[in-house]
């Protein structure tokens, strides 16, 4: 009896529900190639390190050879490239560290064939922390470096100044 209740909710008068399995994701249907979502949702802009780190894991470097090819293919946009750490250390260190890090994702992408012109790094060190969850994964969240589309160079562009 149970079954037929159910199947009577996925269909009235002799038509069933839609499919919404398959359906885009509210606000996502319509992702143009080369735009600013594509790149984050089908690239992905963030980089993570380990503790007190700014080697490029094997893993982030997957990342980083993906985005190099999209960045290769979408010339128009700009980089700003930019680095962030945790809270163990001085201010002083954890800005120190997150442009390192910012500094190590920009040579893999010029390494990778990106031009060097477009790019621009900023180390934020502990400065724009990610706190929407625990301690702990705030922590590693926060050992990041982000890669963010722009249209013109901000004033924190070498090139801007």
């Amino acid at each position: 009896m149970c079954g037929f209740v159910l199947a009577a909710c996925n269909s009235a008068g002799g038509l069933s529900s839609p499919d919404v399995t398959n359906a885009p994701a509210a606000g996502f249907g319509n992702i143009s190639s080369g735009s600013e979502e594509d790149f984050i949702l089908n690239v992905g802009r963030r980089i993570y390190f380990e503790k007190g780190s700014a080697v490029v894991s094997d893993e982030a470097e997957m990342t980083i050879e993906s985005q190099a090819r999209w960045l290769k293919n979408n010339k128009k946009w700009l980089v700003k490239i930019q680095g962030h750490a945790d809270d163990s250390g001085s201010d002083a260190a954890q800005k120190t560290l997150s442009t390192k890090r910012a500094d190590a994702v920009m040579a893999e992408l010029v390494k990778l064939g990106v031009d060097p012109k477009r790019m621009w790094v900023k180390g934020y060190g502990i400065e724009r922390p990610v706190t929407d969850c625990d301690a702990v994964t705030c922590q590693v969240q926060n050992r990041r470096v982000v890669v963010n589309l722009r249209e013109e160079f901000d004033d924190s562009a070498p090139q801007y100044r």
